[in-house]
């Protein structure tokens, strides 16, 4: 493990990532610091069949202002399975939640990319305390938002681990067309477990079939901001207009992106981010 006091060196190089396994009764998870530990806590949530790496570009943007948290999601990244294979997302936000105890955050602004929103918001029904603002960056509103794909079977699943060819086929729809897909996502894939890949992806399924996000959302009554890209290929972009069923929510688009802005465009996306927890990291300072 790498580990650092999460201050700049003296000679202006940026500290390495701190790296920990922290061990729940649900399962090990995966946590990277980066940033100073005083500083206002981010976390980063990502989506299906990804992990804390997806969110690598984006860091150096973040870490200057903030103590940026990412975490694998159980069966993702270096992260367990689940005790029991509970993939349920309610499960997964409150390990989630445990995982934020274990590191002595009080209050953080929780970003969820794709299904990684659904994440972020079950952690914010369960633990309003803890969660300040929520940033939902290409996560779906409601099923009746979501794009299928033109096969007509899942490419890759009849057989497991997938070719590199059947999960980049899988893969293309996340991303803008003609987008190179990164072969560190292709071996995040093949790493996973057929159980955890096929799994999370139903239990996302299911939670959004139980309630659409904005009714969700609107009930926390929480500030938010969505952030899409105009290019996506799995969720229908005009879509997120549907948010605007949340009091207060900001939405924005990101011309030209796909469905993973994250990897897309970073520095795009983080602008976006930075000026919205701009102002609610401070409301937070202001009443601790």
């Amino acid at each position: 493990m790498t580990t650092h006091d999460g201050q700049p060196h003296a000679n202006g190089d940026v500290p390495a990532t701190e790296e920990s396994l922290l061990h729940l009764d649900s399962g090990d998870i995966h946590v990277c610091q980066d940033g100073p530990r005083d500083a206002p806590a981010l976390l980063l949530i990502h989506g299906s069949a990804a992990s804390a790496r997806s969110w690598a570009a984006m860091v150096p943007l973040l870490a200057a202002s903030h103590r940026v948290i990412r975490i694998d999601l159980p069966g993702h990244g270096l992260s367990s399975e689940p005790a029991g294979g509970d993939y349920e997302t309610l499960a997964q936000g409150r390990a989630v939640g445990t995982a934020l105890d274990r590191l002595g955050v009080e209050h953080a602004v929780v970003v969820g990319h794709s299904s990684g929103g659904y994440t972020a918001t079950a952690l914010a029904e369960q633990r309003s305390g803890l969660v300040t603002a929520l940033v939902l960056i290409n996560t779906g509103p409601s099923l009746d938002a979501f794009i299928p794909p033109e096969a007509s079977e899942p490419i890759g699943l009849s057989q497991w681990p997938p070719t590199d060819e059947q999960i980049r086929q899988l893969a293309s729809t996340g991303f803008r067309e003609g987008y190179e897909i990164p072969q560190d996502l292709v071996d995040e894939v093949r790493g996973m477990t057929r159980r955890a890949f096929t799994t999370s992806m139903q239990a996302s399924l299911a939670y959004l079939s139980r309630q659409a996000l904005p009714g969700r959302l609107a009930a926390l009554g929480m500030p938010l901001r969505v952030i899409f890209g105009d290019q996506d290929r799995r969720w229908r972009p005009s879509s997120a207009a549907s948010y605007r069923a949340v009091p207060g929510a900001e939405i924005e688009w990101l011309p030209g992106a796909g469905h993973t802005p994250i990897l897309e465009d970073p520095p795009r996306t983080a602008a976006l981010l930075l000026a919205f927890t701009v102002t609610h990291t401070a409301d937070v300072r202001k009443t601790t």
